[in-house]
């Protein structure tokens, strides 16, 4: 069992600067013996199926065919989600209740956060906090916006607050750059596997859809670590590109640090994605929400904004927000940084329907401008935590004899459950999962990721010891075959963590 590392938070502690941005070596791990061959499957992209109408529920009169497709999205891609929202574990109200590992949110710094937005320069009430402002936020917000960028995306130049819009998350920024961008029924580009709601983001408001880019699904594995391939630019398929099954593309989109494999792109590999691009008129969405959430020293990120030069800048569009690298996804905060007036106007006007409110866009500015609290308090804790959790989830998946893919990056490891399949089907995988849900641990699926092959899961180790302790023995317990729930023990035989579980 892992044990948290601990301080006093009330004030800041002796500064230990930012991480060091090294550059990218091979995967790290002491099992870990080398790399296989990064591949692209050279087939045209696919087009998962969105929005179909032999797929949508014809039981209501009440909603149009968009509202159908809407409501189907809902009711096919929420049911784990809703589950576990009605049977939420609680250690003393219902210790038998689902532990989620599924959802990516960092539950690690509740303490360093709730102190630091209860301070006394966080409360503050005026007239124009409570009127409207710019639609692409008040201009002390963006201000503070680009100084944080410029300084932790290690721009070349200062970035300029006229480039930032902020909007209420990574979602709402997917959507309204997806409405923007492209003509209804239009693409992006997408390695995958990749974060699946992102399917969501750009259909249900601009009916855009992904065309999935599949990395070769051979892979080698290496004393319970796992290589996938992975996509470069030159090595994307040429031919029909800018028209994949009679669907136009319109742009790239790249997550980095990636969901849900960990990878980050070199600034080699990000250079040959954005020629890429500018050869074939693409736009470049680019989403950096785990920039901060690097906590492997020895692994190194570099921004696309850091960068001496975009080969594009006029189709790269670069996204962050709080919801990751600040533990915040309840808060719904994220910003767009983009040179183009046009779209930066454009997704401005959509916020009329996703701003923020002045008070949060205050103290948003108030925590970003705090770069004492960031780099001497908050990074150093948060990294060492994640690398703590990380490591006894990693444990516990080598001692089951596991391949797993392990990045030091983000709140997840790849995991191959292949072994467990009866049948190489994603109605096995499905099915599994269902177990895993039975036996209340919430996991993610590999097909929900457009994951080519059936048998992978998604781990979020992002949590409280106590928490992912439990979940990792329903997991064992469901790899096990067995049925039972395992639950906290009751107070007069409660133990130390570290003597529970192992």
């Amino acid at each position: 069992m892992f044990t948290l590392p601990q301080k006093d938070f009330s004030a800041p502690t002796t500064c230990l600067g930012p991480a060091c941005m090294q550059d990218l070596g091979s995967s790290h791990g002491d099992d870990l013996e080398g790399e296989c061959s990064r591949k692209l499957d050279q087939k045209l992209p696919e087009l998962p199926g969105v929005g179909d109408s032999a797929m949508l529920s014809p039981d209501t009169s009440y909603l149009s065919s968009r509202g159908r497709m809407i409501k189907w999205f809902w009711d096919s891609a929420e049911e784990g989600y809703r589950t576990y929202h009605m049977d939420e574990y609680d250690e003393n109200k219902n210790p038998s209740g689902i532990i989620n590992l599924g959802v990516s949110e960092n539950k690690l710094c509740f303490d360093l956060l709730s102190w630091r937005l209860s301070q006394s320069d966080m409360q503050r009430v005026e007239p124009s906090l409570l009127q409207y402002a710019d639609w692409r936020g008040h201009l002390f917000l963006r201000e503070e916006v680009a100084k944080f960028l410029s300084f932790y995306c290690k721009s070349p130049a200062p970035l300029r607050p006229e480039n930032v819009v902020v909007l209420n998350g990574g979602a709402s920024l997917f959507s309204a750059l997806a409405t923007v961008l492209c003509e209804a029924g239009e693409a992006f580009l997408i390695p995958t596997p990749y974060y699946g709601a992102i399917t969501q983001h750009v259909c249900l408001y601009g009916n855009v859809r992904l065309a999935c880019v599949y990395l070769d699904s051979e892979v080698r594995v290496l004393a319970s670590q796992v290589e996938p391939g992975r996509a470069c630019g030159q090595e994307f398929p040429e031919s029909g590109l800018r028209v994949v099954h009679g669907v136009k593309v319109k742009g790239l989109i790249l997550i980095n640090p990636q969901n849900p494999l960990g990878d980050i792109y070199s600034p080699e590999e990000l250079q040959e994605y954005l020629v890429f691009a500018k050869r074939h008129k693409l736009h470049v969405i680019v989403d950096e929400v785990y920039m901060l959430s690097v906590f492997e020293e020895s692994v190194g990120y570099r921004s696309v904004l850091s960068l001496e030069r975009l080969p594009d800048p006029q189709r790269t569009h670069v996204m962050w927000a709080t919801s990751k690298d600040f533990g915040m996804s309840g808060l719904r905060f994220g910003t767009l940084y983009t040179e183009n007036q046009d779209v930066a106007t454009a997704v401005a006007s959509l916020c009329r329907y996703h701003g923020l409110s002045g008070l949060v866009q205050y103290q948003m500015a108030q925590l970003l401008r705090d770069r004492d609290w960031i780099n001497q308090v908050y990074l150093p804790e948060n990294h060492a935590r994640l690398k703590a959790a990380h490591t006894y989830v990693s444990e516990e998946l080598r001692a089951l004899g596991i391949p797993f893919l392990s990045r030091g990056a983000g709140f997840f490891i790849w995991v191959d459950l292949r072994k467990y399949l009866p049948k190489a089907t994603f109605e096995e995988e499905m099915l599994l999962w269902r177990r895993f849900l039975d036996n209340k641990v919430l996991l993610s699926f590999g097909k929900a990721f457009e994951c080519k092959e059936p048998g992978w899961f998604r781990f979020v180790f992002s949590d409280q010891a106590h928490r992912l302790c439990l979940g990792m023995q329903r997991v064992r317990q469901v790899l096990a075959g067995k049925s039972q729930v395992a639950e906290d023990p009751p107070p007069s035989q409660s133990q130390e963590p570290s003597d529970q579980c192992r």
